[in-house]
């Protein structure tokens, strides 16, 4: 859908937000360049042999992998930012909104063209740089910091990225027309996408049951899990199946593996998730924020209908 075919309150929207549609593109085309170099030269064959990583180019990657990963959860941040303060509160501040009214626009056609562009605008960018990310992220996968249940690559490698930038715009064209102040509302924005983000993030391993696994108490530890899983709790299993620290042993004898006889321990246990749930959990993250903001744009036009019409 290119800019001419557009009309009405659409075409306007675009227009007056061209510049940063164009820094986005901008900025997600570098991007790919720049990971997709750092790619070929950290795959690149070194001194060692043909499948050695060159140190500095491998080191780069990872560098810049968990920077990015970084940034890229402050993208539902500066969505939800842009769609209070630029696009409906500066509008509302000035006045200038009723100029659309004049041109044949309703204000629900108005906030919803807004809200539209918008959303196409975030997803689409947030899936292209999920893509980029993913890219270079596959290089280095599975190391600290960087495997798929760490926040930062977690949310930068699957659709929860998209969900929570549609889930800032929703926020801001509420926001943006309860404050109508640019500033206030980018910054109120701003800051109830990051609590959502923040609460979810803590609660996401509890949508789906852990698995347990144990082996004997002089068994080797590091079977207990698969690869690559992310371990929630790990402790000592007695006779009678009571679960105990997992430094009961430790504190008594100063031994991991030497537990007191009157402790009856028996086995190791340990409570996982593996890398099997990162998309279930993904799926059921992201069905959760769309319906958080679908719920915050019926507000938003809630809104826009009691102090509009």
């Amino acid at each position: 859908m290119s800019t001419p075919t557009l009309k009405g309150p659409y075409w306007v929207t675009v227009r007056q937000h061209r510049r940063a549609a164009r820094a986005l593109s901008a900025l997600t085309a570098a991007g790919l360049a720049a990971v997709a170099a750092l790619r070929l030269w950290a795959g690149a064959p070194g001194p060692e042999g043909p499948f050695a990583f060159p140190t500095r180019a491998y080191n780069l990657l990872r560098l810049c992998m968990e920077y990015a990963g970084t940034g890229l959860l402050l993208l539902p941040l500066l969505a939800g930012a842009f769609v209070a303060g630029p696009m409906t509160a500066r509008e509302l501040e000035s006045g200038t909104w009723r100029l659309a009214l004049t041109q044949s626009t309703t204000p629900r056609a108005w906030l919803g063209a807004k809200v539209l562009v918008a959303s196409v605008v975030s997803a689409v960018a947030a899936a292209a740089l999920v893509l980029v990310y993913r890219l270079g992220w596959t290089r280095v996968s599975s190391t600290y910091q960087l495997t798929w249940f760490d926040r930062g690559p977690y949310e930068s490698t699957g659709p929860v990225l998209a969900a929570y930038c549609l889930l800032g715009v929703a926020l801001g064209a509420l926001v943006g027309q309860l404050v109508r102040r640019t500033v206030a509302a980018m910054a109120v924005t701003g800051l109830l996408t990051g609590l959502v983000m923040l609460a979810l993030g803590a609660l996401r391993w509890s949508f789906l049951p852990t698995q347990t696994r144990t082996i004997p108490l002089g068994g080797n530890t590091t079977r207990l899990m698969p690869p690559d899983s992310l371990m929630m709790d790990t402790g000592l299993i007695t006779s009678s199946g009571a679960r105990l620290p997992e430094y009961a042993c430790f504190e008594r004898t100063r031994n991991m593996g030497d537990c007191p006889a009157d402790l009856n321990v028996t086995a190791w246990y340990a409570e996982f998730h593996p890398a099997s749930h990162y998309w279930p959990t993904q799926l059921i993250e992201t069905g959760v924020v769309l319906a958080l903001g679908a719920a915050a744009l019926y507000a938003a036009f809630r809104v826009l209908r009691a102090r509009r019409g």
